[in-house]
């Protein structure tokens, strides 16, 4: 019988792990984010140009929203076999795969060129994007909560976490040097091709990091144990084992989900519109604000994920979702201003309370599931919810805005999210104490109750 602590690896190993998971998540983050940019600023030119300019927009969202429609499948599927073969097998091909279809957006044909045959390729390379993402994030966390211990996982897990802010960094600061160096008819003739065709050299950036570094030493030990048992339960689908043992822990991931993602969209995609249209802002100084909240962004993530290995993964998160509702109408109100000063301010803020989620994510949600149907449970909590927050945001942020002429709507339609996510966390058990390695299907109120014993011995 399998011991049952895994041991860490070595002290250098972790780093570079943590390395490996934060370059592929930077670059899928990137080529994911690029899109969303691209879909509030030029896209509606480009592939939607017979449609007014606000229609326009809100059509280049829902190719935007697409993308998201694909995660739970991506989700189902990369889950499937991550907890079948492993995490690093599957790492490699997201990245691959994502990749491949950001650069293939790079040399699309615009409406001028084939017509209505534009928007229907770039909305399936949309799905492949979709596809992709909704696998990377699952493993990449779990490779890295994995390989960790339980003191320090927050902190560790939370690095993959800072892909999403550098990749809207890269993109965004990627955008922002065209649309400074080219003129508005350059940029929309051809300069808006240069950042996905980017994307193939930092794929090749990406895979020679990620194939360097070994599977998960907590799924080899999971793995190795079912075998030595021959019981009935690796044959088991890894999707029915989830809704079996965790479908609470799916339903509070997917709560705890809603006000982290549409949060985010709202304060960076979103924003990119409404800035510009709303409150006059060039498409400069729009661009360069999410590029400085998003470096605060970057550097906050760490922070909050360290000190929710101090206070526990429930405090900081139910901190961030209350901090961002209660944000929206100062957020909008300093928008509106025209000020770039008070614009840096409404993103920046907004995206170091939405950290207070996302950082202790990863470990929040690695620790909620046995690790045999690990990559399933994390992912299908995380992308299923997705496809009712993040898809939709800067959509019916755009709808509400046409329809009403107000921010108050959209401020509204986010504190919403941020009471959902409020309730999710509060009724879901806190995980900081437990160890990855022992957690057994349907065993979570078992744990809870080992972690609670072994706190009060200290």
């Amino acid at each position: 019988m399998a011991s049952g602590t895994t041991a860490p690896p070595p002290p250098a190993s972790l780093p570079r792990i943590v390395a490996a998971s934060l370059i592929g998540t930077t670059i899928e983050w990137y080529d994911f984010f690029l899109y969303g940019s691209a879909a509030a600023l030029v896209f509606n030119k480009v592939f939607f140009p017979d449609s007014d300019p606000l229609v326009g927009t809100l059509l280049s969202f829902l190719t935007y929203a697409v993308g998201f429609a694909a995660r739970p499948l991506g989700a189902l599927v990369f889950g499937h076999y991550g907890d079948r073969l492993g995490r690093k097998k599957l790492l490699v091909l997201s990245l691959v795969m994502m990749g491949g279809a950001t650069f293939a957006i790079g040399l699309l044909p615009t409406h001028a060129t084939v017509g209505s045959a534009a928007p229907v390729l770039l909305t399936t390379l949309r799905l492949v994007q979709g596809f992709a993402l909704g696998g990377e994030w699952g493993g990449a966390v779990l490779l890295v909560s994995e390989h960790g211990d339980a003191r320090r996982r927050g902190f560790w897990a939370s690095w993959p976490q800072t892909g999403a802010p550098a990749g809207q960094l890269l993109a965004t600061g990627v955008l922002s040097l065209l649309t400074g160096v080219l003129s508005d008819d350059a940029f929309g003739r051809w300069g808006w091709r240069i950042p996905f065709l980017l994307s193939g050299l930092l794929v090749l950036i990406g895979l020679w990091i990620r194939l360097s570094v070994d599977e998960s030493p907590v799924f080899k030990e999971a793995l190795e144990r079912s075998e030595s048992r021959r019981t009935a339960e690796p044959g088991r689908l890894p999707l029915v084992s989830v809704l079996r043992d965790h479908w609470r822990d799916v339903l509070v991931a997917m709560g705890a989900r809603m006000a982290e993602n549409i949060g985010y969209y709202v304060i960076t995609a979103f924003v990119l519109v409404y800035a510009t249209d709303s409150a006059g802002v060039s498409k400069q100084s729009a661009l360069n604000a999410v590029l400085i909240g998003s470096a605060v962004h970057f550097a906050v993530i760490p922070a909050w994920g360290a000190l929710s290995d101090r206070v526990g993964r429930r405090p900081v998160y139910l901190l961030g979702a209350a901090g961002v509702g209660l944000w929206m109408f100062p957020f909008f109100a300093l928008v509106d201003t025209g000020s770039f000063g008070y614009l840096v301010l409404a993103v920046t803020v907004g995206l170091v309370l939405h950290g207070a989620m996302y950082a202790p994510q990863a470990a929040f949600f690695a620790e909620m599931f046995a690790t045999r149907m690990r990559y399933s449970g994390a992912s299908i909590g995380a992308q299923f919810a997705s496809v009712a927050a993040g898809a939709p945001a800067p959509l019916i942020a755009t709808a509400l805005l046409e329809d009403y002429g107000s921010s108050t709507p959209i401020a509204l339609y986010v504190i919403a999210a941020a009471v959902l996510t409020l309730v999710a966390v509060s009724v879901a058990r806190e995980t900081r104490h437990r160890d990855l390695a022992r957690i057994e299907a349907g065993d979570g109120e078992r744990a809870d109750a080992r972690a609670a014993a072994g706190a009060r011995t200290v």
